[in-house]
């Protein structure tokens, strides 16, 4: 009964489920009805809620035209509706109807990311005197391992998501947007700070350097990988900007652990 009751509330046949009843004997199909749409919105106001840029660049009716659609397709799986969307990036680049956005998928990635991290375990950054303090030996820094804050993530794009993303937080979102070159890839950094799920776009050696320390490359190795792929590479911008944004929660070295 509660899998036909569960499968009705998303169909599109307007059918109630075998069985229902009303207590005083009115019209189940009317009442189960009201339900069915009352369940249909809350989780296209749900997705909403979570994927507000990706609304932005459609538009509220196709937005939730769009979501609809996903939530028929894609039930929650979990009691947690905070958490819900997590397909619907893919679901969104395989919908014909948003192929003239080809960057859309992507922004819906880059949201879910910041749902993600805002919902990651807490951890304490580490103090940039930690990292100072191994400056002086390169030897013990070269062969360092870094552990990052559970709310870091990076996401490649062969779309401007990170550029577009910050040009949504603008009041003159219009303006930014006139010169912005959605084809330019960029790979955006997400990572809560405190209570701030912060976002930034980062050059190619960059997001090389992070992406190698994510995998548990030395110090030195991520460090080589990056200036390979990045003449322009910068170590001590990427440092500070990490530091700023309280995503190393560690350094792991032959002689001791911070």
């Amino acid at each position: 009964m509660s899998a036909d009751f569960a499968a009705a509330l998303l169909a599109t046949d307007g059918c109630c489920p075998p069985g229902l009843t009303t207590w005083n004997g009115s019209a189940p199909a009317q009442r189960f009805g009201v339900y069915r749409n009352n369940v249909v919105v809350g989780l296209v106001d749900a997705l909403a809620d979570s994927f507000p840029v990706t609304q932005a660049l459609v538009g509220e009716d196709f937005f939730r035209a769009m979501a609809r659609e996903f939530v028929r397709a894609h039930p929650p799986r979990s009691s947690v509706l905070a958490l819900y969307g997590d397909g619907f990036a893919g679901f969104i680049e395989d919908f014909p109807p948003a192929a003239g956005l080809p960057y859309l998928a992507d922004m819906a990635r880059l949201e879910y990311l910041r749902v993600m991290a805002w919902h990651a375990a807490d951890a304490c950054p580490l103090a940039p005197a930690a990292i100072a303090a191994l400056v002086g030996d390169a030897a013990v820094l070269a062969d360092a391992r870094f552990s990052f804050h559970p709310s870091l993530f990076l996401l490649p794009s062969a779309h401007a998501v990170a550029s577009l993303w910050t040009a949504h937080q603008s009041e003159s979102a219009a303006l930014t947007l006139a010169g912005l070159d959605t084809a330019a890839a960029e790979t955006a950094l997400v990572c809560r700070n405190g209570l701030e799920v912060e976002i930034f776009c980062l050059r190619p050696g960059a997001a090389s350097f992070v992406a190698s320390l994510m995998q548990d490359a030395s110090f030195a190795a991520a460090a080589e990988a990056a200036l390979a792929s990045d003449s322009h590479f910068d170590l001590a911008e990427t440092l500070a900007l990490l530091l700023r944004a309280g995503a190393i929660t560690g350094i792991i070295t032959q002689r001791r652990k911070s």
